[in-house]
């Protein structure tokens, strides 16, 4: 129980020296590949903000994994992560690595199949309509679930139809 709670100096040593060694690795990082490294703009930036997260942790926290390791683990995460933003370029390989957008309302048409689809609950989806500041169901042009998981909520009070180039890649089912 005592070792659970406390620790020695070298063990917060060695936590210090890797906090600071990580922090520069990441701060060089993300200098080099650009701040999409923490971005949510597909589910596989997502992935890698996670796998970025859980190796800052191992290099900090368990002594079996050096500095060195940490850092390596990290660049071959933010090299991966820059070869995918990279061949997302091409739509064959987005088709693969990323979901695709599916709307989930239409002006005030909801479309069950793809709330089931989304796995997203019609509570889900009245919180995002409020978040939005949506007051009447007619102002709702449409409602999107993007590849990120993210809802999107196009709205306006005005009678005016989305652009097609703003909704041209999301899946109707």
């Amino acid at each position: 129980m005592k070792k659970w709670i406390f620790t020695n100096l070298e063990t917060l040593q060695f936590i210090f020296i890797s906090t600071i060694g990580v922090y520069i690795a990441i701060i060089i990082l993300t200098k080099i590949f650009g701040k999409r490294s923490f971005s949510k703009m597909s589910s596989f930036d997502f992935a890698c903000t996670i796998a970025i997260g859980s190796v800052i942790a191992s290099t900090l926290i368990s002594k079996s994994v050096s500095l060195l390791e940490g850092v390596f683990g990290l660049l071959v995460i933010y090299s991966l992560q820059n070869g995918t933003a990279y061949l997302r370029r091409y739509k064959h390989f987005r088709s693969v690595v990323d979901n695709k957008p599916l709307f989930l309302m239409i002006r005030e048409e909801i479309l069950w199949d793809n709330l089931k689809k989304a796995r997203v609950t019609e509570g889900d989806l009245r919180a995002k309509l409020r978040e939005a500041n949506v007051i009447e169901l007619s102002e709702v042009k449409a409602v999107i679930f993007e590849t990120t998981g993210d809802i999107s909520v196009l709205h306006s009070s005005e009678d005016k139809n989305i652009d097609d180039w703003i909704v041209e890649d999301v899946a109707n089912k």
